[in-house]
């Protein structure tokens, strides 16, 4: 069987000057914070993927407002073979209520400040403090 990417979804969501993230429990971020996501499920958008993940993570409730931007991530093994190949579109979300507490495959989930988040003060995925960026230009 031919392997191919995957596609997920990233929940942005901004709260004043904060942004929720998600402390990753799994390969290939294992460790590292970003947006709470996860797979697109067959005949789901971006924005019905992005506030699934979003409460299955964190137990947060949001609505989606609009996709940000798509990346492409593909992660080698030191002897060059492919061992993750994802196509995420970042959904800004407009955050309902809840209280952030990690769940299914999140380690920890916290409201981190932008000014942290641009800062690099956390060890992070990439390109969450570009993203950040064009969701607060969003706002």
């Amino acid at each position: 069987m031919a392997q191919q990417p995957k596609l997920g979804a990233l929940a942005v969501v901004l709260r004043g000057d904060d942004a929720l993230l998600v402390q990753r429990k799994n390969p290939p971020d294992a460790g590292t914070w970003g947006y709470a996501g996860g797979h697109v499920e067959f005949g789901e958008t971006f924005a019905e993927a992005a506030v699934r993940e979003l409460h299955e993570e964190t137990g947060i409730i949001a609505k989606p407002v609009q996709l940000i931007d798509t990346a492409e991530f593909i992660h080698r093994e030191m002897q060059g073979n492919v061992t993750h190949h994802f196509v995420l579109g970042a959904v800004l979300c407009e955050y309902v209520s809840g209280d952030p507490v990690a769940d299914d495959d999140a380690l920890d989930a916290a409201w981190v400040s932008l000014a942290d988040i641009f800062a690099k003060r956390l060890p992070m995925s990439d390109k969450v403090d570009d993203v950040a960026r064009m969701a607060a230009a969003l706002i």
